[in-house]
């Protein structure tokens, strides 16, 4: 095949971005070409504007596979895929002893800078602007009408009722929520959970935790619409948070006064907001564990007694995930009808209005919006 015209969100690195008209070479080796269907909008992407970096924009994202390089053998042209980011070299060290999500050549995940490009990224001159090679978003870039990825990138789509919106938000959104339960945390049955933000990932570690069989889920959140959400998903109760309660302490005393003055035994942070950082540490009982699920990357400061006694504090990266093992059992828990997916999707987009999705998404319009292409 010949190079391909690609319309794409494209982010210099200054805070802006426009749509332009990239240049997709042919795959190589065990390179797929993935004519993206639907991408699903994050807070990543929005703060991946200013990387400092031009990138093709998108790291969420379901489609029809158009072409494979010579070395593929997982999925054949026409396959309907869900593209993940973590793409791992699956005889390196950490993929070995089942740490795919932190495999050595995914790091850096995101973008690089000085040439250092994530051994995950697919060849770096097969998608260009202008005639330059330019950076994939988390080696994917799926704001874009066509994406070329490793095969590591793609998992093959088997339910023919899921919507390629719905099945967008597997990429990133579903897999970090239900990943952070189910392969993190892992709560017992009959547990009580909490959860700190409401929003696309918030909503998926409250289902997650229902199908786990928890007790009780605790919901918190500034945003009214958002918890009467959490509640379809499967929260049992729900605390309207103030904007003004630093470090969510009121709202943690709150939640030992549903927990028989202890304290919850699972506590997931979704916000993405650096000063709740450690937020879960104050709604865990002792010996409780605390989940940090947003990815927050800055500088805080922690008050050890909030680590009082024996609390169990983790950071998994994108919720633990093996995607050819994971995507297929959410598919099949979402074809049982324990998976809540379609129902997640707020609002979709055309490209030229992706300004207006990730105003949406900042306001707290949405639970998930998805960009969708013809």
């Amino acid at each position: 095949m010949s190079t391909i015209k690609s319309k794409a969100a494209v982010a210099p690195g200054d805070g802006t971005f426009s749509i332009v008209e990239t240049e997709i070479h042919p795959p190589q080796k065990d390179e797929v070409l993935v004519k993206i269907k639907a991408a699903a909008i994050c807070h990543t992407d929005h703060d991946s504007l200013t990387w400092g970096m031009p990138i093709v924009m998108g790291h969420e994202g379901a489609g029809i596979v158009e072409a494979i390089g010579p070395d593929v053998t997982k999925v054949a042209i026409g396959d309907e895929v869900i593209l993940n980011w973590a793409t791992p070299k699956y005889d390196s060290f950490q993929s070995q002893i089942g740490n795919q999500n932190i495999c050595e050549c995914n790091s850096p995940v995101m973008a690089s800078h000085a040439g250092k490009i994530s051994g995950g990224h697919p060849t770096f001159e097969s998608t260009t602007l202008n005639q330059e090679p330019i950076e994939r978003s988390f080696n994917l870039g799926t704001f874009s009408e066509y994406a070329l990825v490793r095969s590591s990138g793609v998992v093959k789509k088997n339910s023919k009722k899921l919507s390629f919106e719905a099945a967008s938000t597997i990429s990133c959104g579903v897999m970090t929520g239900c990943g952070s339960v189910f392969n993190t945390a892992k709560p017992e049955w009959g547990s009580s959970v909490v959860v700190l933000g409401t929003g696309g990932v918030g909503l998926n570690v409250v289902q997650a935790a229902r199908i786990s069989g928890a007790a009780k889920i605790i919901a918190v959140d500034i945003n009214e619409q958002r918890l009467e959400m959490a509640k379809q998903f499967g929260a049992t109760d729900i605390i309207l948070a103030d904007k003004d309660d630093k470090g969510l302490l009121n709202a943690a005393e709150i939640v030992k006064g549903m927990t028989n003055g202890r304290g919850a035994d699972y506590a997931f942070e979704c916000t993405a907001v650096p000063a709740l950082g450690v937020a879960p540490l104050a709604m865990i009982r002792n010996a409780g564990t605390a989940v940090q699920v947003s990815g927050i990357e800055e500088e805080i400061t922690v008050d050890m007694r909030l680590f009082e006694w024996d609390k169990i504090y983790i950071n998994p990266l994108y919720g633990g995930a093996k995607p050819d093992i994971d995507f297929p059992k959410f598919e099949a828990l979402y074809e049982k009808g324990d998976l809540i997916l379609e129902e997640m999707i707020t609002r979709t987009y055309k490209l030229e209005d992706l300004q207006q999705g990730f105003d949406d998404m900042l306001a707290g319009r949405n639970a998930k919006g998805v960009i969708v292409f013809d």
